[in-house]
């Protein structure tokens, strides 16, 4: 039995839930949407973590400060 990461298991079971919800209606943009579903709300929650210090959240993240300062921008989770 494999040992998955739990987040890797909601993931893999909300993914499916959605594909089936489909009824064989081929999916589209799988990837984008999937991205723009996890990455909001996980800066969104590492930002009250880190007590919005930006350097701090990149830090926790491991991307460099100035990519999570676009992120946040394109999130508008700053101005």
């Amino acid at each position: 039995m494999t040992n998955k990461h739990p987040i890797t298991e909601c993931i893999e079971t909300q993914l499916q839930r959605y594909l089936d919800d489909l009824k064989g209606t081929p999916p589209n943009d799988i990837y984008q949407m999937v991205l723009g579903v996890v990455e909001k709300p996980m800066l969104e929650l590492v930002m009250q973590h880190a007590k919005q210090n930006q350097s701090l959240a990149a830090q926790f993240l491991g991307i460099n400060r100035n990519t999570l300062h676009k992120k946040l921008l394109e999130h508008k989770l700053i101005k």
